[in-house]
């Protein structure tokens, strides 16, 4: 019995660690190493957040979707999840709520980048 529980810890461990890795990804956009979500498009921070808490909600929050969070993720890293106001999760990178923007149309595109002054490329150390 005790092989069994041991492995199905081990298993439930492998997949919260596989929900994080599917998150998000490091790329090459123009020679600079940045992070994207699972799909490729870039991901950004927002100056008016706090560290582990976001502050982008209702229009913010549809033009710069949150990376969100299954609701077992587990912090791994410098990644860790933030709980939003509406129960859901979403990523943080350094203690930074991440996003996506909706005016990348596609991978690699980086519009986002200086919007406001307030939105920057999260870029990979």
């Amino acid at each position: 019995m005790r092989t069994i529980t041991v492995g199905l810890a081990v298993l439930l461990l492998a997949t919260a660690a596989s929900h994080a890795a599917e998150a998000w990804k490091e790329a090459d956009v123009g020679g600079a190493k940045i992070y994207t979500d699972a799909n490729g498009m870039t991901l950004y921070t927002y100056d008016k957040d706090e560290k582990g808490k976001s502050n982008c909600y209702d229009k913010c929050a549809t033009n710069w979707p949150p990376l969100k969070a299954e609701a077992d993720a587990k912090a791994e890293g410098e990644w860790t999840v933030v709980d939003r106001t509406d129960g859901s999760k979403m990523w943080a990178y350094d203690g930074k709520p991440v996003y996506t923007f909706i005016k990348d149309e596609k991978a690699g595109d980086v519009a986002g980048d200086g919007v406001g002054g307030v939105w920057h490329v999260v870029k990979a150390d």
